[in-house]
């Protein structure tokens, strides 16, 4: 796997936090924004914007109620480097009236699937 800043990668099978560092953040600085999707135990890796990802899991099939938009911060060793905030997390009709993500069993879900994906 070659991350591409320009492009998005979907993560399927294991990476280490060391590739997820050299990841390129562009003009994002440190954190590189990611897409989870918590029927699949899958994510998108990169793009500008989470909609670039959401769009890339949307066209291999992913359904957007299980799609969930996170920032994550290589860097940063303790759990705080799991930032739950983006604009297409804004679902009232799922219960979610925030940009994070209010449910905290559904955080739970996305946090081990993050975990499973990319090893420390």
């Amino acid at each position: 796997m070659t991350p591409d800043f320009e492009n998005i990668t979907i993560v399927a099978q294991p990476i280490t936090r060391e590739q997820l560092s050299q990841w390129p953040s562009g003009r994002l600085g440190d954190l590189i924004k990611a897409v989870v999707d918590v029927d699949k135990k899958i994510m998108a890796l990169g793009g500008e914007l989470h909609a670039d990802a959401e769009r890339a899991l949307l066209e291999q099939g992913s359904k957007q109620k299980f799609l969930w938009g996170i920032n994550l911060y290589p860097d940063i060793s303790s759990d705080e480097w799991i930032e739950f905030d983006s604009m297409i997390n804004l679902r009232p009709s799922q219960g979610n009236r925030s940009r994070g993500v209010d449910d905290p069993v559904l955080r739970g879900q996305i946090r081990n699937i993050v975990a499973r994906l990319i090893a420390s």
